[in-house]
């Protein structure tokens, strides 16, 4: 009997249509939710002006999506390890877009603050996902580059926010961005249909139809036989307690450096995504001008997220992921200097790639790292511990705003904890990740689906 590997498969697979469109779905998500995340930023001086909130009360407001996104990575990632990730998927993109919606017909602070809570739910639950859904199905020479391809359309988001923003604030209302966010809710019952499922999750539940149907579009030469069995390795197999995997083979020390890299890295990304405007204005930009900086911010995310995952497929990627920490320190704290536009526009660029950039490679890195049955799991907790990070930094510089320090201090305090993230991913022992043992009850003759259609089988 053959037993045909799907982890390698998957690694020796070819680039075709199949992996286009879970990279096309898969963007168009991540896409959805940088905006739903961006819009807030980009809304917060006009809501602010509006609604006459201080900017410490501010801060409580964008940290409450924020604080619903640390509950949705933890409880939305693990479950897709156990109820599948198309399931997932689709509340997800439900619960985002149509609280955020919601968020733009209240005038109350605290009323704003529970639905966008909500919205975060849905928000922080598809990131684990969606890393987890193009890891699992990518071909390892290209897994960091598509990865990180695919996730920067959470740039492309805030992109989309930032224009939406210019275009509908002064004419329609803050309100405007918020009602855009509804429109996703139309693609769920397509992305539902066509996404395809977890292998190991699909091998678990006996769904071997389903399993075949994926390999042969991984390999359209494929026809299935009566004597071919599908297997993982024993790590990639579902667990009925997935979390105590994250320790297990010697991971945990490695999964504490993960959750200290996150939670470092989402403090800068969100302390920028939600203060950026409102920082850029007080240094004497319009609020047009600042919004501008927005633009720049995620077009310079978008170059380091492509260009970091480029660098990971050809060298190591946790020193790939360690230097733009290092850029991240330096680019910030350049933001507190005068200097000519044109040259604080570039510096702005370097922010975004190595703030929201880094981010996107840090999640292909923890989505290579653990096993595909607990991948899920692993990115939801890294993400949901990170959280608190992204929780504490609007809060933290609303308060630096609030009392009128130097503009230097408030980016060298976004910039401080780019050193410790640095400092984490280094510890990180990547000789501890998943090995790929084969379980001995599934036989000792295991091959891939190259090596079973060379022999015949």
């Amino acid at each position: 009997m053959r037993k045909i590997d799907l982890h390698t498969l998957v690694d020796e697979a070819r680039f075709n249509r199949f992996h286009l469109l879970i990279l096309a779905w898969c963007a168009l998500i991540i896409i959805f939710d940088g905006y739903d995340l961006a819009v807030v930023g980009i809304a917060l001086p006009f809501i602010m002006k509006d609604l006459g909130v201080a900017p410490a009360n501010a801060g409580f407001m964008v940290s409450s999506a924020l604080f619903g996104m640390m509950f949705g990575a933890i409880l939305l990632g693990t479950i897709a390890d156990r109820v599948g990730r198309r399931w997932t998927m689709s509340i997800c993109i439900v619960l985002f877009s149509l609280f955020t919606a919601a968020a733009g017909l209240t005038r109350d602070p605290i009323v704003f603050g529970v639905l966008r809570f909500i919205a975060g739910v849905g928000i922080g639950g598809v990131m684990p996902n969606v890393v987890a859904q193009m890891t699992e199905y990518s071909p390892k020479r290209t897994r960091a580059t598509l990865v990180t391809l695919m996730f920067s359309g959470y740039a492309v988001g805030g992109i989309v926010a930032a224009v939406l923003g210019k275009g509908l604030i002064d004419t329609y209302g803050w309100q405007s961005v918020f009602f855009a966010a509804a429109a996703p809710i139309i693609l769920v019952p397509l992305i539902f249909i066509s996404m395809p499922e977890s292998m190991p999750f699909l091998l678990a539940k006996g769904r071997t139809h389903e399993l075949q149907r994926i390999v042969r579009r991984l390999d359209a030469g494929w026809q299935p036989s009566g004597g071919d069995q599908f297997v993982v390795p024993v790590e990639d197999k579902v667990d009925s307690a997935p979390i105590r995997q994250l320790f297990a083979e010697g991971r945990g020390f490695s999964t504490v450096m993960f959750w200290i890299a996150f939670f470092t890295c989402l403090f800068m990304v969100y302390a920028l995504s939600s203060w950026l405007t409102k920082l850029m204005a007080a240094a004497g930009f319009s609020l047009g001008s600042a919004l501008t900086f927005v633009l720049v911010l995620n077009a310079g995310a978008i170059v380091g997220s492509v260009g970091g995952g480029w660098l990971a497929d050809r060298f190591h990627i946790k020193y790939v992921l360690a230097s733009m920490f290092a850029l991240a320190a330096v680019s910030i704290t350049l933001l507190g200097f005068k200097m000519p536009t044109p040259a604080l526009f570039a510096v702005v660029a370097l922010a975004g790639a190595s703030t929201i950039g880094t981010q996107i490679v840090a999640n292909a890195y923890t989505g290579q790292f653990y096993p595909m049955a607990v991948r899920g799991t692993g990115l939801g907790w890294a993400l949901g511990i990170g959280r608190a990070g992204a929780i504490i930094a609007p809060i933290l510089i609303g308060i630096l705003v609030g009392m009128n320090l130097p503009l230097q201090q408030n980016f060298m305090a976004i910039a401080i904890p780019a050193l410790l993230g640095m400092v984490a991913v280094l510890l990180i022992d990547h000789g501890k990740s998943a090995a790929h043992r084969v379980d001995p009850r599934d036989g000792d003759e295991k091959v891939s689906l190259g090596q079973a259609m060379a022999t015949g089988n």
